[in-house]
């Protein structure tokens, strides 16, 4: 029987989310005969950490279908132990990776990939919190149907299961690696704000991720696609390709990885940072590992935290430290896409010490183009007045702690590539 993990990291109410991510469970065991592991990371205040504590306890029993909910307390006694079995220097510094204090995208889809490792999954299927799947004919659209039939096994075994095949030949005896959508609904990235109130300011900020040397209009361009996901249209049927994945065409919040990926290479733990759990669709892409690119898109909405007094300049400075981590990114993965196949060992699995080497020589970049970046981004702040204007004299007072940090982020997620298969193979059962 194919184990899997169904993971939902969370740091919010989303009691509704539980269930319905059981229902797709359910429906995973139901339709194909999965052992699924339901696990949800709870990273959530007392009062809603409580209220998922009775939703989990209500939900029904099915059969194929083991729920885990794990507090935080839970998952530091994990983590402790998966570092003090490794042996590894430093447990401190590694802990505090795998849980830091503050909000980390990578680092709680980390510990949802160890927690798999442990529970002997084959594969990890993440959900977000603020999302919701789209109905069908009155049924709910479970991207699982997707994901799970061909992970970990030959493309050429999957081709005839797909509305179409995109795959070199050369490639099809290699293992399907990765299955994913993206969103309907809003932005990804919550900046619709500032399109309402100029477009110009928009398609600044939002093309700012970019690699510098970019022209104006490709610049733009990529601004006008960014974080839209598949746009708008609601599900009318499946389509299913298999091919090499582009990275723009899949989101975190709708994404499966084969256990060959996830137990080599982690996601930047990076704290404070939207987009830093992205990484493994660049690395699954460059190396040429096959993917499943399906239909069933996920609903994305935004909870209203973010548009608070405290929410709004939280979440402006994780754009801003995302924007910050791509001028080390950008090198990575430009040095990713020259080294191709020599990302993969003779078993087709990527290699973590060429990861830990570009991104080791990213950190030696130089900081004009950042300091650059901070320029622009207080420039078109200042223009939108208001809260903005007060965010920019913020950001302007943080600046060097930004830019030391956009670095020291590198180097911490080098550090934990080099430690990963030690972790992974602690917690075996």
């Amino acid at each position: 029987m194919n184990r899997v993990c169904l993971a939902l990291p969370t740091n919010r109410a989303c009691s509704a989310t539980i269930t319905a991510l059981h229902a797709e469970a359910a429906y995973a065991a139901r339709h194909f005969g999965a052992d699924v592991q339901l696990l949800i990371l709870d990273s959530a205040g007392t009062a809603a950490r409580a209220g998922h504590t009775r939703t989990v306890a209500a939900l029904p029993a099915h059969r194929g279908v083991t729920v885990h909910h794990l507090d935080e307390e839970a998952q530091r006694d994990f983590l402790r132990g998966a570092v003090r079995k490794a042996g590894l220097p430093d447990p401190e510094r590694l802990l505090d990776l795998m849980l830091p204090p503050a909000v980390s995208y990578g680092a709680c889809t980390n510990r949802a990939f160890l927690l798999a490792a442990a529970l002997g999954c084959d594969s990890v299927h993440r959900r977000d919190s603020d999302s919701t799947y789209q109905l069908h004919a009155g049924r709910p659209v479970f991207p699982v149907h997707h994901e799970l039939p061909w992970l970990g096994r030959p493309a050429a075994e999957a081709s005839a299961a797909v509305t179409r095949t995109d795959l070199a030949p050369a490639l099809a005896h290699r293992p399907v690696s990765l299955a994913g959508a993206s969103f309907i609904g809003e932005l990804s990235v919550d900046l619709g704000e500032i399109r309402r109130l100029d477009e110009t300011v928009y398609h600044d900020v939002a093309g700012l991720w970019a690699p510098v040397g970019w022209p104006e209009d490709r610049r733009r361009a990529l601004a006008e696609e960014s974080f839209t996901g598949a746009g708008t249209a609601p599900f009318t049927g499946d389509h299913a390709t298999l091919t090499v994945v582009d990275p723009m065409r899949v989101d975190m919040c709708n994404i499966a990885f084969d256990r060959a990926v996830y137990e080599r290479i982690p996601l930047p733990p990076a704290t404070d940072t939207i987009g830093s759990d992205y990484f493994l669709l660049h690395v699954v892409h460059d190396a040429g590992l096959p993917g499943i690119l399906h239909n069933r898109h996920i609903e994305n909405f935004h909870t209203p935290e973010r548009r608070t007094g405290t929410g709004f300049p939280a979440y402006q400075r994780r754009f801003v430290k995302f924007l910050l981590s791509m001028s080390y990114f950008h090198h990575v993965y430009d040095r990713m896409a020259a080294e191709g196949d020599g990302l993969l060992d003779e078993r087709h699995r990527v290699r973590p010490d060429r990861i830990v080497t570009f991104l080791r020589e990213s950190t030696d970049l130089d900081r004009a183009e950042n300091i650059w970046r901070l320029d622009r981004v207080d420039t078109a702040y200042r223009k939108l007045g208001g809260r903005y204007a007060t965010f920019a004299d913020r950001l302007a007072a943080e600046r060097h702690r930004l830019l030391d940090d956009a670095e020291r982020d590198i180097e911490d997620f080098a550090h934990l590539i080099a430690s990963w298969p030690a972790l992974t193979e602690a917690v075996r059962p």
